[in-house]
Protein backbone atom coordinates (compact mmCIF):
# COMPACT_ATOMS: atom_id res chain seq x y z
CA UNK A 1 0.00 0.00 0.00
CA UNK A 2 1.40 3.70 -1.06
CA UNK A 3 1.55 6.20 1.76
CA UNK A 4 -1.09 9.06 1.10
CA UNK A 5 0.16 11.72 -0.46
CA UNK A 6 0.24 14.85 1.87
CA UNK A 7 -2.88 17.72 0.72
CA UNK A 8 -1.12 20.91 -0.22
CA UNK A 9 -2.22 23.72 2.40
CA UNK A 10 -5.60 25.73 1.59
CA UNK A 11 -4.54 29.40 0.77
CA UNK A 12 -7.55 31.81 1.91
CA UNK A 13 -8.28 33.47 -1.21
CA UNK A 14 -8.07 37.50 -0.94
CA UNK A 15 -11.11 39.12 -0.42
CA UNK A 16 -12.34 41.19 -3.09
CA UNK A 17 -11.82 45.01 -3.22
CA UNK A 18 -15.84 45.79 -3.31
CA UNK A 19 -16.02 43.83 0.05
CA UNK A 20 -12.69 45.72 1.41
CA UNK A 21 -15.32 48.58 0.66
CA UNK A 22 -18.34 47.56 2.07
CA UNK A 23 -16.27 45.90 4.93
CA UNK A 24 -15.28 49.63 6.46
CA UNK A 25 -18.44 51.19 5.54
CA UNK A 26 -20.06 49.05 7.69
CA UNK A 27 -17.65 48.99 10.21
CA UNK A 28 -17.77 53.22 10.28
CA UNK A 29 -21.54 52.65 10.37
CA UNK A 30 -21.89 49.94 13.12
CA UNK A 31 -19.24 52.28 15.17
CA UNK A 32 -21.07 54.97 15.03
CA UNK A 33 -18.53 57.36 12.70
CA UNK A 34 -21.07 57.83 10.19
CA UNK A 35 -24.82 58.35 11.80
CA UNK A 36 -28.09 57.80 9.62
CA UNK A 37 -28.95 60.57 7.11
CA UNK A 38 -25.42 61.28 6.70
CA UNK A 39 -24.50 62.28 3.80
CA UNK A 40 -20.76 59.69 2.76
CA UNK A 41 -18.14 60.54 0.43
CA UNK A 42 -18.93 60.63 -3.31
CA UNK A 43 -18.23 57.61 -5.84
CA UNK A 44 -15.10 59.95 -7.21
CA UNK A 45 -14.31 60.69 -3.36
CA UNK A 46 -14.07 56.99 -2.50
CA UNK A 47 -12.21 55.71 -5.88
CA UNK A 48 -9.19 59.00 -5.02
CA UNK A 49 -9.65 58.14 -1.37
CA UNK A 50 -9.10 53.69 -1.47
CA UNK A 51 -7.27 53.91 -5.27
CA UNK A 52 -9.83 51.00 -6.44
CA UNK A 53 -11.85 51.15 -9.65
CA UNK A 54 -15.45 53.44 -10.02
CA UNK A 55 -16.84 49.83 -10.95
CA UNK A 56 -15.50 48.71 -7.64
CA UNK A 57 -16.79 51.17 -5.21
CA UNK A 58 -20.28 51.18 -7.60
CA UNK A 59 -20.72 47.58 -6.18
CA UNK A 60 -19.87 48.25 -3.05
CA UNK A 61 -22.60 51.14 -2.69
CA UNK A 62 -25.22 49.25 -4.50
CA UNK A 63 -24.81 46.03 -2.78
CA UNK A 64 -24.70 47.82 0.76
CA UNK A 65 -28.20 49.74 -0.43
CA UNK A 66 -29.58 46.05 -1.33
CA UNK A 67 -28.97 45.35 1.87
CA UNK A 68 -30.46 48.28 3.79
CA UNK A 69 -27.20 49.96 4.78
CA UNK A 70 -27.42 52.97 2.32
CA UNK A 71 -29.77 55.07 0.84
CA UNK A 72 -28.91 56.34 -2.54
CA UNK A 73 -31.00 59.02 -4.14
CA UNK A 74 -29.47 59.69 -7.88
CA UNK A 75 -28.05 62.85 -8.67
CA UNK A 76 -28.40 63.70 -4.80
CA UNK A 77 -25.67 61.47 -3.10
CA UNK A 78 -25.57 58.60 -0.60
CA UNK A 79 -26.80 58.44 2.75
CA UNK A 80 -26.64 56.49 5.86
CA UNK A 81 -29.99 54.30 6.37
CA UNK A 82 -32.29 54.42 9.21
CA UNK A 83 -31.67 51.22 10.90
CA UNK A 84 -34.86 49.13 10.16
CA UNK A 85 -37.20 47.92 12.86
CA UNK A 86 -38.16 44.75 11.21
CA UNK A 87 -37.96 42.80 7.92
CA UNK A 88 -40.80 42.51 5.45
CA UNK A 89 -41.50 39.61 3.30
CA UNK A 90 -41.45 41.67 0.24
CA UNK A 91 -38.25 43.88 0.40
CA UNK A 92 -39.49 47.79 -0.37
CA UNK A 93 -37.48 49.10 -2.88
CA UNK A 94 -37.30 52.05 -5.80
CA UNK A 95 -38.14 51.23 -9.14
CA UNK A 96 -34.98 53.15 -9.94
CA UNK A 97 -33.15 51.11 -7.96
CA UNK A 98 -34.31 47.77 -9.67
CA UNK A 99 -33.74 49.03 -13.00
CA UNK A 100 -30.19 49.94 -12.15
CA UNK A 101 -29.43 46.98 -10.59
CA UNK A 102 -30.36 45.19 -14.13
CA UNK A 103 -28.35 47.99 -15.77
CA UNK A 104 -30.85 49.80 -17.26
CA UNK A 105 -31.52 53.58 -17.65
CA UNK A 106 -34.35 55.02 -15.33
CA UNK A 107 -36.58 57.77 -16.44
CA UNK A 108 -39.68 59.60 -14.63
CA UNK A 109 -42.33 61.50 -16.22
CA UNK A 110 -44.37 63.63 -13.81
CA UNK A 111 -48.17 63.55 -14.44
CA UNK A 112 -49.04 65.43 -11.78
CA UNK A 113 -47.86 66.46 -8.69
CA UNK A 114 -49.98 68.56 -6.24
CA UNK A 115 -51.73 69.58 -2.97
CA UNK A 116 -55.23 68.90 -2.89
CA UNK A 117 -58.17 67.78 -0.10
CA UNK A 118 -58.07 64.32 0.41
CA UNK A 119 -61.19 62.78 -0.91
CA UNK A 120 -63.63 59.76 0.97
CA UNK A 121 -60.96 56.92 -0.21
CA UNK A 122 -57.83 58.87 0.21
CA UNK A 123 -58.93 59.67 3.87
CA UNK A 124 -59.37 55.98 4.65
CA UNK A 125 -55.87 55.28 2.80
CA UNK A 126 -53.64 57.37 4.95
CA UNK A 127 -55.85 57.64 7.84
CA UNK A 128 -56.70 61.02 7.73
CA UNK A 129 -59.99 63.05 7.74
CA UNK A 130 -61.89 63.53 4.56
CA UNK A 131 -60.73 67.28 3.57
CA UNK A 132 -57.57 67.16 4.83
CA UNK A 133 -54.60 68.66 3.15
CA UNK A 134 -52.65 66.14 1.23
CA UNK A 135 -50.27 65.52 -1.93
CA UNK A 136 -51.04 63.60 -4.70
CA UNK A 137 -48.88 62.44 -7.41
CA UNK A 138 -49.20 60.66 -10.90
CA UNK A 139 -45.92 59.48 -12.81
CA UNK A 140 -45.05 56.96 -15.47
CA UNK A 141 -41.69 55.16 -14.40
CA UNK A 142 -39.92 53.96 -18.01
CA UNK A 143 -37.13 51.52 -18.27
CA UNK A 144 -34.65 51.95 -21.64
CA UNK A 145 -37.88 54.10 -22.55
CA UNK A 146 -40.28 51.59 -22.49
CA UNK A 147 -43.52 52.57 -19.62
CA UNK A 148 -43.20 49.86 -16.79
CA UNK A 149 -44.98 51.44 -13.99
CA UNK A 150 -47.90 53.92 -13.45
CA UNK A 151 -47.25 55.55 -9.81
CA UNK A 152 -50.80 56.90 -8.41
CA UNK A 153 -49.46 57.91 -4.73
CA UNK A 154 -50.89 60.53 -1.69
CA UNK A 155 -48.93 61.74 0.91
CA UNK A 156 -49.32 62.59 4.01
CA UNK A 157 -48.54 66.33 4.29
CA UNK A 158 -47.74 67.23 7.81
CA UNK A 159 -44.98 64.37 7.53
CA UNK A 160 -43.75 65.39 4.54
CA UNK A 161 -44.04 69.25 4.31
CA UNK A 162 -41.43 68.93 1.19
CA UNK A 163 -42.94 66.91 -0.79
CA UNK A 164 -43.66 68.84 -3.73
CA UNK A 165 -40.19 71.05 -4.03
CA UNK A 166 -38.19 67.56 -4.89
CA UNK A 167 -37.23 67.23 -8.44
CA UNK A 168 -38.36 63.39 -9.42
CA UNK A 169 -36.61 63.36 -12.65
CA UNK A 170 -33.34 62.86 -10.06
CA UNK A 171 -35.12 60.73 -7.37
CA UNK A 172 -38.20 58.61 -6.99
CA UNK A 173 -41.14 59.53 -4.27
CA UNK A 174 -39.62 56.08 -2.37
CA UNK A 175 -36.26 57.31 -1.52
CA UNK A 176 -36.73 60.42 -0.88
CA UNK A 177 -39.42 59.72 1.38
CA UNK A 178 -37.22 56.80 2.69
CA UNK A 179 -34.98 59.41 3.38
CA UNK A 180 -36.57 61.86 5.47
CA UNK A 181 -39.66 59.69 6.74
CA UNK A 182 -37.60 56.43 7.66
CA UNK A 183 -39.86 52.77 6.70
CA UNK A 184 -40.63 50.99 9.74
CA UNK A 185 -43.86 49.22 8.10
CA UNK A 186 -45.08 48.08 5.05
CA UNK A 187 -48.18 46.81 3.35
CA UNK A 188 -48.21 45.02 0.24
CA UNK A 189 -51.29 44.18 -1.69
CA UNK A 190 -51.23 42.56 -5.14
CA UNK A 191 -53.98 42.24 -7.58
CA UNK A 192 -54.53 41.47 -11.34
CA UNK A 193 -56.43 44.28 -12.82
CA UNK A 194 -57.81 45.26 -16.08
CA UNK A 195 -56.41 48.78 -16.83
CA UNK A 196 -58.61 52.08 -18.38
CA UNK A 197 -58.03 53.07 -21.46
CA UNK A 198 -55.98 56.34 -20.08
CA UNK A 199 -53.75 53.72 -18.49
CA UNK A 200 -53.19 51.36 -21.49
CA UNK A 201 -52.37 54.71 -23.47
CA UNK A 202 -49.58 56.06 -21.02
CA UNK A 203 -48.19 52.04 -20.59
CA UNK A 204 -48.33 51.65 -24.55
CA UNK A 205 -50.06 48.56 -24.11
CA UNK A 206 -53.68 46.93 -25.24
CA UNK A 207 -56.27 46.86 -23.80
CA UNK A 208 -57.21 43.51 -22.40
CA UNK A 209 -53.48 43.36 -21.69
CA UNK A 210 -53.17 41.66 -18.02
CA UNK A 211 -51.75 44.58 -15.77
CA UNK A 212 -50.50 43.58 -12.34
CA UNK A 213 -51.50 46.05 -9.47
CA UNK A 214 -50.38 46.64 -6.09
CA UNK A 215 -51.19 48.87 -3.36
CA UNK A 216 -48.42 49.96 -1.09
CA UNK A 217 -48.86 51.20 2.31
CA UNK A 218 -45.84 52.70 4.20
CA UNK A 219 -45.65 53.86 7.87
CA UNK A 220 -42.81 56.05 9.89
CA UNK A 221 -43.58 54.97 13.23
CA UNK A 222 -46.99 54.90 13.96
CA UNK A 223 -48.18 56.96 11.27
CA UNK A 224 -48.94 56.40 7.78
CA UNK A 225 -46.68 58.46 5.39
CA UNK A 226 -47.87 57.58 1.93
CA UNK A 227 -50.52 54.84 -0.08
CA UNK A 228 -49.10 54.15 -3.87
CA UNK A 229 -51.45 52.32 -6.59
CA UNK A 230 -48.56 50.87 -8.54
CA UNK A 231 -50.27 49.58 -12.02
CA UNK A 232 -47.49 47.19 -14.25
CA UNK A 233 -48.37 45.59 -17.44
CA UNK A 234 -47.92 42.13 -16.68
CA UNK A 235 -45.56 41.25 -19.35
CA UNK A 236 -42.46 43.56 -17.93
CA UNK A 237 -42.91 42.83 -14.52
CA UNK A 238 -42.27 39.64 -12.10
CA UNK A 239 -43.10 40.26 -8.57
CA UNK A 240 -40.28 38.31 -6.49
CA UNK A 241 -39.95 37.39 -2.98
CA UNK A 242 -37.72 35.62 -0.76
CA UNK A 243 -38.01 34.63 3.45
CA UNK A 244 -36.60 32.47 5.74
CA UNK A 245 -38.37 30.52 8.10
Amino acid sequence: MYPSRPRPAQVNAPAPFYEKIKKEISEKIASGVWQPHDRIPSEAELVAQYGFSRMTINRALRELTDEGLLVRLQGVGTFVAEPKGQSALFEIRSIADEIAARQHLHRCKVLRLEKTQANALQAVSLNVKEGTPIFHSVMVHFENELPVQIEDRCVNADIVPAYLTQDYSQTTPHAYLSLVAPLTEGEHIVEAVRATAEECALLNIKEHDPCLLIRRTTWSATEIVSHARLLFPGSRYRLQGHFMS
